[in-house]
């Protein structure tokens, strides 16, 4: 049986990049790391947020103004994270960073999850977000990532011109409220042991060798000799 492990993300969140990679980091170093399902959830930081559009301010400005710091303020704090992603080998270019509405993002991410190609998907648009300036709400940006994470294009131009898996996007986060959650990165694993936040890749480890070991069945041992006993449909009388 596998070990699932479900995160809820979102794809503008420069934390959960940053536990993505942390994640990938314990992962390497997980005895069982083959037997590990992933499955990425959605999280909307902003659920109102409108499509991204050139009006909105630099990232400074828009941290400044939800945070109700000062520019300089807001400006150390970008320092402080991108020196911390660096620390995980990425390269966070906020001055390219775009604000946008992550629905449909999210409805390709469950998309990705019936191809196989969720991950490669999630690394694409986070990296796309965080390096490239990609607009997050942008469908011809969204197409060119979706078929470069390896999904038909046909068929991401169909949920892009629907409202396909929005209902798995809302239970998504449905789920996050049952749980508790109110920031991401969020991991559940096993659907029982949950890590808040970006969490150091040695915390990361340690909560899934205890969810590993607490799920496997015991070792058998078998003591004295035989007795009766039922097999399938008959027993011995």
């Amino acid at each position: 049986m596998s070990l699932k492990v479900e995160i809820w993300s979102d794809v503008v969140c420069p934390w959960c990049y940053i536990g993505k990679r942390r994640f990938e980091a314990a992962l390497a170093r997980f005895a069982h790391r083959d037997e590990v399902e992933l499955v990425w959830r959605s999280f909307e930081l902003d659920v109102s947020a409108p499509p991204s559009t050139a009006e909105q301010g630099t990232y400074s400005e828009r941290l400044a103004a939800k945070y109700h710091c000062s520019g300089a303020e807001a400006r150390t704090m970008i320092d402080n994270i991108t020196a911390t992603a660096a620390q995980e080998g990425l390269d966070f270019l906020f001055d390219l960073a775009r604000p946008g509405n992550t629905f449909d993002a999210h409805r390709l991410l469950h998309l990705a999850l019936e191809h196989g190609h969720q991950d490669e998907l999630k690394e694409r648009l986070d990296h796309a977000t965080f390096t490239e300036g990609s607009r997050p709400s942008d469908h011809s940006d969204l197409r060119a990532l979706a078929t470069q994470a390896g999904l038909p294009g046909a068929e991401v131009d169909a949920v892009l011109a629907s409202d396909r898996y929005s209902d798995a996007v809302r239970a998504d986060e449905a789920q996050a409220g049952a749980y508790g959650i109110t920031g991401v990165p969020f991991f559940v694993i096993d659907g029982r042991y949950g890590i808040s936040g970006a969490q150091p890749a040695d915390a990361v480890l340690q909560a899934l060798d205890k969810a590993w070991s607490e799920r496997s069945p015991l070792p058998l041992v078998t003591t004295g000799g035989s007795a009766p006993s039922c097999e399938g449909d008959s027993c011995a009388v």
